[in-house]
């Protein structure tokens, strides 16, 4: 089913020539390994990894990129909040 293979040898083509212990060869390994991986979509587990990507990318951007990181949040939470304060306004509309 899976791959054997630990952390180094799964990136061998890919990290020819450059050195294992350098940190950003681990960085690159690890990115590659993000692009790679394949998750379940349709899962809580699988959103919230991608939830999880987003953030982890937000909080290392800055300038415009965090700013409209920001914005996309925002907007999320707006929505939520929109969708709860309607669906109280129909609760409490239907019980009196």
């Amino acid at each position: 089913m899976g791959d054997s293979k630990d952390e180094s040898e799964k990136f061998q083509e890919e990290l020819i020539g450059l050195d294992p212990h350098d940190p950003e060869t681990q960085a690159f390994a690890e990115h590659l390994d993000k692009m790679k991986r394949q998750r379940p979509g349709y899962t809580v587990e699988g959103y919230l990894e991608g939830v999880q990507d987003f953030a982890d990318s937000a909080n290392r951007t800055s300038g415009h990129q965090r700013l409209v990181a920001v914005i996309v949040v925002g907007l999320i939470l707006l929505g939520v909040l929109l969708t709860i304060w309607f669906a109280l306004g129909d609760i409490l509309a239907i019980i009196f």
